[in-house]
């Protein structure tokens, strides 16, 4: 006979769980006119099923201890399909090692429920140690392809570090989201890679794909910045030659490294990205988000970057595993043109914010490049001064 206080407390945990993952989540507007925030983050750890975490059988969990905890619900990859949001979420457990699960919403504000199973994702001859980051594409090809983060021991550490790793591109499809195919690593001629995202259009007849190359795990080395390049196919996609079309930069919000988002928007401007940029500070590391447009017809030229940041951590956004740091890299247009923005904060929980193409074109087009010195940020600042002060004089 199951105990009462097991069944009372089981109960509980699924009641509370049921509140959470139902709670209306409400619009708190200061995004500084670009875009809307919401109350509550969207997915947390306690957003996943309980029976991820605990074993719910009496006889071998009488207490109901969490046996398997999630620490982090973070980085999502993002995609619209039959009029429902679909987030294909970076979930740690409680061992460090993370995992994607696909969570699911009509409305992508709110009420998001994660599919019973994570992803049980194929591997290839050399298993993944850790993976993260998923970027979702629809490409014209009819696939979805899932891009993310493989990242293995590095097989030259010296005895004795268990730290150093190489990271690479992972490479999976699906017509489902359920059902994945895992294809060859992308291979480039660059020693490691990160942030790596595919254009959801042929360019040339050639799929194309953003990249972020490194010479090591965490250092990008000498060069650095978002790369571009073509693949003759994705099974397998061997990048012959990598071009830097945004490069990282001293004393800005991206002096340290950058990298690609999610894959661009297509509009009638241009590709509308969505990057973050890394810089140091005396606390650790900070990092932001920013926007650029490039050409409608040859993606890897710029056309538009405002300076300084499009998104920053706020309150308590800048609270968590790793502190200090929003990083996006997943954002759904619907077709009336509004955008959802999915971040992640101080990779521990998942945002929204709401914006619209019309408002992100008008902020990539309006909004003063940087300078980059001191006294030409003061000069476009003060121009704006004067500008506005006649304005205000001729009220």
């Amino acid at each position: 006979m199951t105990d009462p206080e097991f069944q009372e407390n089981l109960k509980k945990l699924i009641t509370d769980h049921n509140k959470l993952i139902t709670r209306r989540n409400t619009k708190r507007s200061y995004g500084y006119g670009i875009y809307d925030k919401y109350e509550f983050p969207v997915l947390t750890a306690r957003h996943t099923p309980v029976f991820w975490r605990y074993d719910l059988d009496p006889n071998t969990d009488p207490h109901l201890v969490e046996r398997m905890g999630i620490n982090a619900t973070f980085n999502p990859g993002a995609i619209e399909l039959d009029d429902k949001i679909y987030l294909c979420v970076r979930v740690e457990g409680w061992d460090r090692k993370s995992f994607f699960a696909i969570a699911e919403s009509k409305n992508g504000i709110d009420n998001f429920r994660f599919w019973d199973k994570p992803i049980e994702l194929p591997q290839t001859e050399d298993p993944d140690t850790n993976v993260y980051d998923m970027r979702l594409v629809a490409h014209e090809d009819g696939w979805i392809y899932g891009l993310f983060c493989t990242e293995r021991k590095d097989p030259d550490a010296p005895p004795g570090d268990e730290h150093s790793a190489v990271a690479q591109c992972g490479i999976i499809r699906s017509k489902d989201l359920r059902n994945w195919e895992r294809l060859p690593d992308l291979k480039t001629p660059s020693p490691q890679q990160r942030n790596c995202v595919l254009h959801p259009e042929f360019i040339e007849g050639k799929y194309a794909i953003y990249t972020r190359p490194q010479e090591g795990f965490i250092d990008t080395g000498k060069g650095g910045g978002i790369g571009w390049g073509l693949c003759d196919n994705m099974d397998p996609a061997v990048m012959e030659e990598e071009i830097i079309i945004d490069p990282k930069s001293y004393h800005t919000i991206n002096e340290l490294k950058n990298g690609q988002g999610p894959a661009p928007i297509k509009t009638d401007k241009g590709w509308l990205h969505l990057a973050h940029g890394v810089r140091n500070t005396a606390a650790g590391l900070r990092y932001v988000l920013y926007m650029f447009l490039t050409d409608p017809k040859e993606p890897w030229k710029m056309v538009r970057k405002p300076g300084g940041y499009f998104m920053a951590p706020e309150g308590q956004e800048r609270v968590g595993d790793v502190s200090n740091v929003v990083f996006s890299n997943g954002w759904v247009k619907k077709d009336d043109g509004t955008v959802l923005i999915y971040y992640a904060s101080s990779d521990t929980r998942t945002h929204v914010a709401v914006s619209s193409v019309d408002k992100l074109l008008d902020y990539v087009l309006n909004t003063p490049e940087d300078g980059l010195e001191s006294a030409k940020c003061v000069d476009q600042r003060v121009s704006m001064i004067d500008k506005n002060l006649q304005i205000m004089k001729d009220l």
